[in-house]
C-alpha cells in the first residue's frame, strides 16, 4: 500500500514521494525494500539522469497500479493476465541470490540483488505488488473517502467499515464539516 501513497494530497495540496531519482531511493529504504548499504552504492553508480528516469518510470507503474487495484478490488475474479504479464516483466528486470554473510551476531543468510541499469529498481517494488496481490483481500483495500484525500489503505476493522485513511485527520475533517453544516442548518 505504501506504494500507491507514494503520490498524496496533505491539506488539499498534492505531494510526491518519488519526485526524483534520490528520492525514489530513498523511499525504497523508508519501505525496507533496499538496505542503506545498496542505496548509497546504487547512487554512486548510477547517474542522476538514469535514476530521475527510474523515478518517472516509478511514478507511471504507481498509477498503473492504482488503476489495477481498483478493478482488482471491484471484480477479484476477473481475467488479469496482461496485468501479470506485465508485473512479471518488471519483476524479472532484477535477479537475486543468497549469500552468507559474517556480521557481529554471526553467521547470517542474506539475500543480494543483482540490478543492471537504475530503470531495473522497478523490480523491487514489483515484487512486492506481486506479493500484496497474492496474499490480500481485494475487499479490504479502500481509497479514503475524505472529499481531498487520495490515500489508500486496508480496512483491518472487525466490521469492514472503515472510509477514512485515518480517523484522526480525513475522519475528524469529515465529522467537523458535518457539524458546522449542522450548525449552519439551525
Amino acid at each position: 500500500m505504501d506504494f500507491l501513497n507514494t503520490s498524496f494530497t496533505p491539506d488539499g495540496a498534492p505531494a510526491e514521494a518519488i519526485g526524483d531519482g534520490r528520492s525514489f531511493i530513498d523511499w525504497l529504504v523508508r519501505a525496507a525494500l533496499l538496505d542503506a548499504d545498496d542505496a548509497a552504492r546504487w547512487k554512486r553508480r548510477f547517474h542522476t539522469e538514469a535514476l530521475d528516469a527510474a523515478a518517472a518510470e516509478a511514478r507511471k507503474v504507481r498509477q498503473w497500479v492504482q488503476e489495477w487495484i481498483s478493478k482488482w478490488r471491484d471484480a477479484p475474479a476477473a481475467n488479469y493476465e496482461r496485468e501479470v504479464r506485465r508485473l512479471n516483466a518488471l519483476i524479472e528486470r532484477a535477479s537475486s541470490y543468497r549469500e552468507l554473510v559474517v556480521t557481529k551476531g554471526g553467521l547470517q543468510m542474506t539475500e543480494r540483488l543483482e540490478i543492471g541499469a537504475a530503470d531495473d529498481l522497478i523490480a523491487l517494488v514489483a515484487a512486492q505488488i506481486a506479493m500484496f496481490i497474492v496474499t490480500e483481500q481485494p475487499t479490504l483495500v479502500k481509497r479514503c473517502a475524505g472529499p481531498t484525500c487520495t490515500l489508500w489503505f486496508l480496512d483491518r476493522t472487525k466490521a469492514h467499515r472503515r472510509l477514512f485513511c485515518s480517523a484522526a485527520a480525513c475522519g475528524n475533517r469529515a465529522k467537523v464539516a458535518a457539524f458546522r453544516k449542522r450548525q449552519r442548518a439551525n
